[in-house]
């Protein structure tokens, strides 16, 4: 800069020196007020939003675990009613209702099927910790291996609850080819006495 460009700054200098004087006092004070009042204010409400996401996150995780803890109790209340159904619709009510699936209704599934009832055994199982009891069968049939077939998909499809525990097959001393089963099962009640 020359000589006559540096005493024309000062002169413009002392020609605005108040006005100079006042933007620099206001700049001053600007600044005192950004870091005083701005600048916290300003980290407070960085700080407020960081809360708010956490907060949203913990919200969301809050009705997540709502959501897992209302499934669980629907699959309960479910399971429970269906259990109850199982109980009511399924089973045999008692003792005398079990010995009816067994003595007539699975007998009448070997007559459809084409085999021969021969005989059969009960005997009444207590569970332990249950309110069920057991009703075990011992059963012989003799026919055709297609009739035991035949016999043994009916009672497995039969709307009675009936359980295969054992199947023995044994062909009779008869030259007509008849095989004799042995079929050990199992049905289920609720015990009123227990």
């Amino acid at each position: 800069m020359s000589a006559s460009g540096t005493s024309l700054a000062r002169r413009a200098l002392q020609d605005h020196r108040r006005i100079l004087v006042a933007l620099g006092i206001l700049a001053a004070i600007d600044l005192a007020v950004y870091g005083a009042v701005v600048y916290p204010l300003a980290q407070r409400v960085a700080n407020i939003e960081q809360r708010d996401r956490m907060a949203e996150r913990a919200l969301m995780a809050a009705r997540e675990e709502h959501e897992k803890a209302s499934g669980t109790l629907t699959g309960k209340d479910r399971a429970g009613t269906e259990l109850a159904t199982f109980y009511r619709d399924v089973l045999p009510a008692d003792l005398a209702g079990a010995r009816r699936m067994t003595h007539l209704r699975v007998p009448q599934l070997a007559r459809r099927s084409n085999l021969q009832y021969e005989r059969s055994l009960n005997e009444r199982v207590e569970e332990r910790n249950s309110t069920l009891s057991r009703l075990k069968t011992q059963m012989i049939l003799s026919g055709s291996y297609t009739a035991m077939r035949t016999f043994i998909h009916e009672l497995e499809t039969a709307p009675e609850f009936v359980v295969i525990d054992n199947v023995s097959l044994a062909e009779e001393d008869t030259s007509g080819g008849s095989l004799v089963v042995t079929l050990d099962l199992s049905t289920y009640y609720r015990d009123s006495e227990r």
